[in-house]
């Protein structure tokens, strides 16, 4: 149906034949009248297990991620839960060692309730062919960020899918950071790819939701299983505010990377910089990987980096900067900053978050749609003040 821009706008349910109204309307209703027993009057017959809104966002996200389905629950959080729900008692999952911090905090904390073993890796490319050789069939899952929460770390998909594959595992990508705009992990053999939608799929920063796609029917068929049992559902008008997000995700997501790339080059040649992890730039480790996943190349609206001075000197960096609010979360329309040690991964104990390289003085950016000058200003300026002793 055209390009990424056309069916971000176009994709979803039909226009409402009976009004003509060009904006969906928000479906609120938690039950809807059956004209017989038993005989609902459409496909809709409690809000929990099917509305409207939910499922018009749900085929605009499949649409988007070049997928067949996909399913939206309450939060990214609940995503994650619902697809380590749905495995194997005594599945081993495999997990790269730099991930968001709930999902580590999931993975070793909630998920061997449900009789689920995790091994951490630093390496996905080097380490995951001998795991699944040790633990066999065993391995249902290989969970993946491309790029990593907050070190800015890519994966090739592709290599990682083909070694998980001969082991009959498969791959789940958090897409989050980049959004269906940057990159769509399916094509490059991705099994499931997740999103917590309240980041850059709804853009606005007053949404919580999140979703998963994939090409399964029976992925599709346990994940809306959990969705109805457990009840992790989006409400009708998250959905409506998400779909409506998602129609300028084309707008905004090049816009921050087009920022994010200005940014990075004047962090990695500032004297008050130790390392800055942005895969945009053309010294970035990984950079191979973004040309071949990425759209264009893109780096992303995302941005780590470490400055002189230690943990002192990036707190004075996020409290003093006038552009980049001091706030966890990330995809928004406005530019935001923390420092993920002691925030987004403070549950991870020090030695596990400082192998993964995130370190006290690692400041993180969600680069937003502000003008690209005034941003670059901003973070010359608050670096000067937050480096002076």
């Amino acid at each position: 149906m055209g390009g990424f821009g056309t069916r971000a706008i176009r994709s979803g349910l039909p226009r409402d034949a009976g009004t003509g109204a060009l904006v969906e309307p928000i479906f609120l209703a938690t039950t809807f009248a059956q004209h017989h027993v038993g005989s609902p009057t459409g496909s809709y017959i409690y809000g929990r297990s099917a509305n409207p809104n939910r499922e018009s966002f749900e085929k605009a996200i499949a649409e988007l991620e070049s997928a067949e389905y996909a399913v939206a629950f309450s939060s990214g959080m609940a995503a994650t839960a619902a697809v380590l729900q749905g495995l194997a008692a005594n599945s081993h999952v495999v997990a790269m060692g730099s991930l968001y911090g709930g999902t580590h905090r999931y993975l070793m904390h909630l998920a061997p309730a449900f009789g689920i073993t995790v091994s951490f890796v630093d390496d996905i490319h080097t380490e995951l062919g001998p795991l699944i050789s040790e633990f066999k069939e065993k391995v249902a899952v290989v969970w993946i960020e491309s790029p990593s929460n907050p070190t800015l770390s890519l994966v090739d998909i592709k290599a990682v899918a083909d070694i998980a594959h001969a082991g009959a595992a498969h791959v789940v990508v958090d897409n989050t950071f980049l959004s269906p705009y940057f990159q769509n992990p399916l094509k490059h053999g991705a099994d499931i790819v997740l999103h917590s939608v309240t980041k850059y799929i709804n853009g606005h920063s007053d949404v919580l939701m999140g979703v998963i796609a994939s090409n399964c029917p029976e992925t599709k068929k346990t994940l809306s299983f959990i969705q109805n049992a457990a009840g992790s559902v989006p409400g009708p008008f998250d959905c409506w505010l998400a779909h409506r997000g998602l129609k300028t995700l084309h707008l905004r997501a090049p816009a921050a990377s087009r920022s994010a790339l200005a940014i990075a080059k004047v962090l990695a040649a500032s004297p008050l910089v130790l390392r800055v992890n942005y895969p945009g730039l053309d010294d970035h480790p990984d950079r191979a990987i973004a040309l071949k996943q990425h759209r264009d190349g893109l780096g992303g609206g995302m941005i780590s980096f470490r400055i002189r001075g230690g943990p002192d000197a990036a707190a004075k960096f996020c409290e003093g900067s006038k552009l980049f609010t001091l706030a966890e979360s990330l995809g928004g329309l406005e530019s935001l900053c923390e420092i993920p040690a002691a925030m987004t991964h403070g549950a991870m104990p020090k030695q596990v978050r400082e192998k993964g390289g995130i370190y006290d003085d690692l400041i993180r950016l969600s680069v937003g749609v502000e003008d690209t000058d005034d941003l670059v200003q901003d973070i010359l300026e608050t670096l000067e003040v937050a480096t002076q002793e």
